[in-house]
């Protein structure tokens, strides 16, 4: 076969898998209809838990200085993150085209064959592997095949319907448009300003230009070929504000609506979703590319490991049954934040109530944790401790030798079970698998005596940086979860 994966998209979902695959070794094919990046940037920045993922694999720092902040907001009423305790705050200054930048250098230097300006045309699922028809930078058909083949090639994906996946969900009822402006001074508007017929909001990009976003009410969803001209949003704007911006240089002009749709499953046969390609919706908060690289760190090491040979292919049902109930949530909290961000004044009761409720600390942190992605919680097995299932908290450690912390750990993308009391027996019952799991014996430093890691002995972390089992507190072995996360022990293959 031409590669063991290929990866429709290299958007960053498909380049942010691209490199998870790569990192574990598995060769991998990313084909791109454009031949060059469009440098556009539909997202500005991460949500926490994305600020945690990228450093769980060192990339942060390949984004240079970044402007972060704990403020944010549910449905345009301000909230504070920083009751969620994380080592992190979200980034707000982040374009899109340089997260694709920077995960397309960190995908290349891996080693991912990337192929731009080849068109994905039609594809077959043959039941030991995939086939797909594209149309080369030459213009010319070829076919390429693969074990397997991921469908990141956004909301239209030609993957989802060609495999014939349903996609239920709620049509457009609106449309906005969004503007890269240059040449007019304007109060930044980050959450959002209501007026009578709808809705803006600015933020400042830097070097003059601002990003605004204009919804009308009332303005009908169109299917668009090319983006609206700037003089409609400009009218827009002033119908809204009585402010006019008509003269103002356009950057880039877009459109978009508030479908919201979520496929029915994740994966049929050897072909897999993620990012917009199985989910669609408001962009509120900007969490839909943060889920999609969520959804790309979730199945990475899952089909390496398949393809590898070292788990079997059962394990890869574990991605719909983890992500899929991510999607119901991401769909059920845009489109609340819709009601509250671009409904009319019939809303504005609505508005006050959730505004009363967020100044309770339970409430705040229920609905912080949601959009922030820190509430994620996976089946992992039940036990008593709170960690089970979320993602490791940042730990620092010490060892005989050098000082390092659950964060730095991950880098390689491998398992990690951390031995903080220096127990043998656990090292030796886990030896089975560390050619997949590194065991590592430290000393926890800092650790909050109120916290979920008081007084726990050992934590096993699965790539994605999710917690599998700890001790105390899990009600299985650990050799029961090493064998449903990471294959049988290479023990037991021997045998």
């Amino acid at each position: 076969m031409d590669a063991s994966v290929i990866v429709a998209g290299a958007g960053p979902t498909g380049l942010a898998l691209a490199a998870e695959l790569r990192l574990a070794g598995v060769d991998v094919i990313v084909v791109e209809r454009l031949a060059e990046p469009t440098g556009e940037s539909r997202g500005l920045g991460f949500t926490i838990r994305t600020m945690e993922v990228f450093d769980q694999r060192g990339l942060l720092p390949r984004f240079g200085d970044m402007v972060t902040s704990n403020a944010g907001h549910f449905g345009g009423l301000p909230m504070d993150f920083g009751i969620l305790g994380s080592n992190h705050q979200a980034a707000k200054s982040v374009p899109q085209h340089v997260t694709e930048a920077v995960l397309e250098e960190w995908a290349r230097e891996l080693g991912v064959d990337l192929r731009r300006g080849t068109e994905l045309l039609a594809l077959r699922d043959t039941g030991d592997g995939v086939e797909i028809d594209v149309r080369d930078p030459a213009g010319e058909r070829q076919t390429l095949t693969a074990r397997w083949l991921v469908g990141c090639d956004g909301g239209r994906s030609l993957v989802r319907k060609a495999i014939g996946s349903e996609f239920p969900g709620t049509a457009a009822t609106l449309e906005m448009y969004l503007a890269d402006i240059r040449g007019v001074d304007l109060e930044p508007q980050l959450i959002g300003k209501t007026y009578p017929g709808g809705m803006v909001m600015v933020g400042p990009l830097g070097d003059g230009v601002n990003r605004i976003i204009v919804c009308e009410r009332g303005t009908p969803p169109q299917r668009r070929d090319a983006p609206p001209p700037y003089a409609q949003v400009a009218a827009a704007w002033e119908r809204l504000t009585g402010i006019d911006i008509s003269h103002a240089e356009p950057v880039w002009v877009s459109a978009f609506g508030d479908a919201t749709r979520l496929v029915t499953e994740y994966r049929r046969g050897r072909v897999l979703l993620a990012g917009d390609a199985a989910h669609i919706h408001l962009p509120a908060g900007g969490q839909g590319m943060n889920t999609g690289i969520q959804d790309a760190v979730n199945l990475g090491w899952k089909l390496a490991a398949v393809v590898r040979g070292t788990a079997p292919e059962a394990l890869l049902d574990t991605y719909h049954d983890e992500r899929h109930p991510v999607g119901q949530r991401l769909m059920m909290n845009t489109r609340a934040q819709g009601l509250l961000f671009l409904g009319g004044p019939e809303v504005q009761p609505l508005r006050d109530v959730i505004g009363e409720l967020l100044t309770h600390e339970e409430v705040a942190r229920h609905l912080s944790g949601m959009v922030s992605g820190l509430e994620i919680r996976y089946d992992v097995g039940t036990g008593t401790n709170p960690l089970l299932g979320l993602r490791m908290p940042h730990l620092e450690l010490v060892s005989d030798t050098a000082k390092t912390s659950s964060t730095a750990l991950l880098h390689a993308g491998r398992g990690i079970l951390l031995d903080l009391e220096d127990n043998a027996e656990l090292r030796r019952r886990a030896d089975g698998w560390t050619d997949r799991v590194d065991l590592v014996t430290a000393a926890p430093h800092g650790v909050d005596p109120d916290g979920p890691l008081a007084g726990v002995s050992a934590v096993l972390v699965r790539p994605d940086g999710h917690v599998a089992w700890v001790a105390p507190g899990s009600h299985h072995d650990l050799p029961m979860a090493l064998g449903r996360w990471f294959g049988p022990s290479r023990h037991e293959s021997d045998r």
